[in-house]
């Protein structure tokens, strides 16, 4: 079917058309010239009138001119030059000639852009239902994804198709779960793995303890003191004859005990208030029974980190310690020089990745995130940064992301810095951002042959997250009362009381 031709001057990059029909933005159409088949995204649509042009202002004329006017309407729109059909989706080196019938695309070649070797369903195409969008697994596992929204437009959702279709090729995902959405749910694919937030503090090197305690860079004389007591607790832990479980309290008390040798000194005094400080943050996040945690990600699992009864500066703690190990195993691994190693890839959920890789401030977890998003492809290891401000989100981290699902942003700070972190996102399709429904994206990134707007599937498995029935709360609430009352007068009149 045609939907419009090409007009005025053309590009290798995009084709402006007029249309007498009202085709739909995101439809995928054809134009042949030059011997080739190009396939073409519609980015843009815009209905004018040139009769009702904004220059005239005299309402009663602009009433008579638009009930005889509407045989001047017009359609005009923009493709977006996507590559030659029959030449792998190659771009063409000649622009289409203006007079260029467009038409829509047919079913066969729609379903032969989403035809990949490892299929990920995400869903159907926002404008035909009847052909679902599959994007490639390695590209995601190994050049990492984006999934950007505002609150309410999809997002959860989303992430719990990916990773029910990730446990389908038995990828063991590890999710930092900052709101317990994960910790109860249940997959077709495969089973949730809980893992508790602790740690073994004798598998933390000296400058994670450093910067817990807040010892400063040029402290080198507190840092002597703290180093030596450091030892001298991992080496207790070690041993088993610690007498107690809090490594913090450990090295306090290894330096308390050289104070009183050595006399007050002043610099040991300031390294015991440092750590008195921040044994009230951390008390809970040790525990010297368990393992390495990387050793409990299980294969074929979504491994789960529950960090909904965690801080901040505990989870920012957990996250980096987790990220730093998990790339220098890998190394080992791929390497073969250590045999302290993780023995598969894993790809990891960040949730909330503007609390875990803030865009304006320094943590340890932004740090190791953006270390992991330069280097992990090498060595198995891929992101997943999801939030709902990504203007919050490091730009760093997130332009390593080479994959984006982006449902409903309106805001357009938002829209802007993750257009800044994408290059295959164009104004056109920012645009549409805000006219999504909720479970509608727009996918792009190496791991999709085209740009994409697709309706997300429903998720069929279980989880939590939703948005709390406040209403149906306090109902229940006043249900009871009201049952426990009339069960208090049942028994009163049963004991011949009478009201």
């Amino acid at each position: 079917m045609v939907v419009g031709i090409c007009i005025g001057e053309t590009s290798l990059s995009e084709v402006t058309f007029i249309s007498d029909k009202m085709p739909k933005v995101g439809e995928y159409v054809t134009m042949e010239y030059d011997g080739k088949k190009v396939l073409g995204m519609i980015e843009n649509l815009i209905r004018g009138n040139d009769a009702l042009n904004v220059d005239i202002n005299d309402f009663k004329a602009i009433q008579k001119i638009s009930k005889i006017g509407v045989e001047d309407n017009y359609i005009r729109g923009k493709v977006k030059i996507l590559g030659d059909v029959n030449d792998n989706l190659k771009l063409p080196r000649t622009p289409a000639l203006p007079g260029t019938e467009i038409k829509l695309a047919n079913q066969e070649i729609l379903k032969e852009i989403f035809k990949v070797k490892h299929p990920i369903r995400l869903g159907t195409l926002v404008n035909q239902s009847d052909v679902e969008v599959n994007v490639e697994a390695n590209p995601i596992l190994s050049r990492h994804l984006a999934i950007l929204a505002m609150t309410g437009a999809g997002k959860s959702n989303t992430v719990s198709v990916l990773i029910d279709q990730l446990l389908g090729y038995d990828v063991p995902v590890f999710v930092f779960d900052m709101h317990g959405e994960y910790v109860g749910a249940e997959f077709p694919n495969g089973e949730v793995n809980v893992i508790r937030p602790k740690i073994n503090p004798t598998y933390m090197s000296f400058n994670e303890i450093k910067r817990l305690v807040n010892i400063p860079s040029n402290g080198y004389i507190q840092e002597r003191h703290f180093r030596r007591a450091f030892k001298e607790a991992k080496k207790l832990l070690s041993d088993g004859t610690a007498h107690t479980n809090n490594f913090l309290q450990i090295i306090y008390d290894i330096l308390d005990r050289d104070s009183q040798e050595e006399g007050s000194d002043k610099q040991i005094v300031d390294v015991m208030n440092k750590i008195d400080d921040s044994m009230d943050k951390y008390s809970n996040l040790f525990d010297k029974n368990i393992g390495n945690i990387l050793t409990n990600i299980k294969v074929g699992h979504a491994n789960v980190l529950d960090l909904s009864q965690s801080d901040e500066s505990v989870a920012n703690v957990l996250v980096s310690h987790i990220m730093r190990n998990s790339l220098q195993k890998r190394k080992n691994a791929i390497h073969g020089k250590d045999t302290d190693t993780l023995d598969f890839p894993v790809f990891f959920i960040l949730e909330e990745a503007h609390i875990l890789a803030p865009n304006k401030r320094d943590s340890d977890s932004k740090r190791w995130i953006q270390r992991v998003a330069r280097e992990g492809r090498k060595f198995g290891l891929g992101l997943c940064l999801v939030s709902q401000s990504p203007k919050t989100v490091d730009h760093d981290a997130l332009s390593q992301m080479n994959n984006m699902i982006i449902l409903r942003l309106v805001e357009p700070e938002d829209q802007r810095h993750v257009q800044s972190a994408s290059e295959s996102l164009s104004q056109d399709l920012i645009n549409q951002l805000p006219s999504l429904n909720v479970g509608e994206a727009i996918v792009l990134g190496l791991m999709s042959r085209v740009p994409t707007l697709v309706k997300i599937d429903e998720f069929k498995g279980r989880r939590h997250g939703d948005d709390m029935d406040i209403i149906s709360y306090f109902a229940d609430i006043k249900k009871k009362e009201s049952e426990e009352i009339e069960k208090l007068e049942q028994e009163s009149l049963e004991m011949g009381y009478n009201y």
